[in-house]
């Protein structure tokens, strides 16, 4: 079947037309991605702003036109944290459906946290024993450790790198003192989580998915995306402590020039490299992998879960079977 899953992010809005079936792989068949940065189109209370909604519905709509341009069967859609802690969701999530007949679903952060994990375990395999994933999106930080394809510990905590350039570094270049600040703000945070994961021993193997952790590895040397998947990438925490400070002392325009960094998460990517930094300190991680799926490839694998096996029975009706939506 030709499936599209519809990713409403913090900061992009990507559709994702794969073919696929259970069991195999799935394939990659289009790609539509607009850099909307939601998380940061909220108004001093938290909402949505009008603009904001008006860009939202735009933006759904033309993914929308664009699945049934590409024939896809089925659209899974479903919305992250900045959507999810919107003051106005309920308001926003209504006006979705009535414009663009999408009704959207809304993951929580602990369902971001597995469905990422899960997308983790299928790419590596077995093999990889307990892995630790690490996700730094626009709004939040996806943390979940376990042995199966159901991490023992999921959480998520509000240190998205758009949430936080928005809420702690207005200025370009930034100010050393916001920097200091946000850094400790960072730790606070994450230190709380890091006895929960203790008790389970040490990972196996540490991986990290998303843009963020793409970018700041491809800044410290590893392949280009040009590349291909199936080249290994790796971060290491001392290339991380190496290169946060100069990126503090560069200018978002200086930031967009490195290698890997796309010019609208210039501005982000000093943000992320303070979670990805601290994270790794608290959690004793001295090097990580790069995973290439993450939650959209999540969100694909559960749905192809619950679908019949090639060549298996279909209802005597002839009907389709119902999509499982996550949220």
């Amino acid at each position: 079947m030709r499936l599209g899953v519809l990713d409403v992010g913090s900061n992009t809005i990507h559709l994702l037309v794969v073919d696929a079936h259970p069991g195999a792989r799935p394939q990659p068949a289009h790609s539509h991605k607009v850099d909307l940065r939601l998380a940061e189109l909220l108004d001093e209370r938290g909402a949505v702003t009008p603009e904001g909604v008006e860009l939202l519905v735009s933006v759904i709509g033309e993914a929308v036109q664009a699945a049934e341009d590409k024939g896809c069967e089925d659209l899974v859609p479903f919305a992250t944290s900045a959507v999810r802690e919107a003051t106005n969701a309920d308001e926003v999530l209504a006006r979705v459906k009535l414009e663009t007949g999408i009704d959207l679903p809304v993951l929580s952060g602990d369902d971001e946290a597995r469905l990422t994990f899960l997308a983790a375990r299928r790419w590596f395999g077995w093999s990889a024993g307990k892995l630790l994933v690490l996700d730094i999106g626009g709004g939040s930080l996806e943390i979940a450790y376990g042995m199966d394809e159901e991490p023992d510990r999921a959480v998520s905590l509000p240190l998205g790198a758009g949430r936080l350039t928005a809420g702690w570094l207005p200025g370009d270049p930034v100010d050393a003192a916001d920097v200091r600040a946000l850094r400790r703000h960072v730790r606070a945070q994450i230190a709380r989580s890091v006895g929960e994961f203790s008790r389970f021993g040490a990972p196996d193997h540490v991986v990290a998915t998303s843009k963020t952790f793409k970018q700041l590895a491809r800044i410290a040397g590893a392949a280009r995306s040009a590349d291909g998947l199936y080249v290994q990438r790796d971060l290491t925490r001392k290339s991380l402590e190496e290169w946060v400070p100069r990126l503090a002392a560069m200018t978002t325009a200086q930031r967009a020039a490195l290698p890997g960094v796309s010019e609208g998460r210039a501005n982000q990517i000093l943000a992320g490299a303070l979670v990805a930094e601290g994270a790794m300190d608290l959690f004793g991680v001295e090097e990580l992998e790069i995973c290439p799926w993450a939650l959209r490839e999540g969100v694909i694998l559960r749905r192809l879960d619950h679908l019949p096996a090639v060549g298996a029975e279909r209802p005597q009706d002839g009907s389709a079977v119902p999509s499982r939506r996550q949220g």
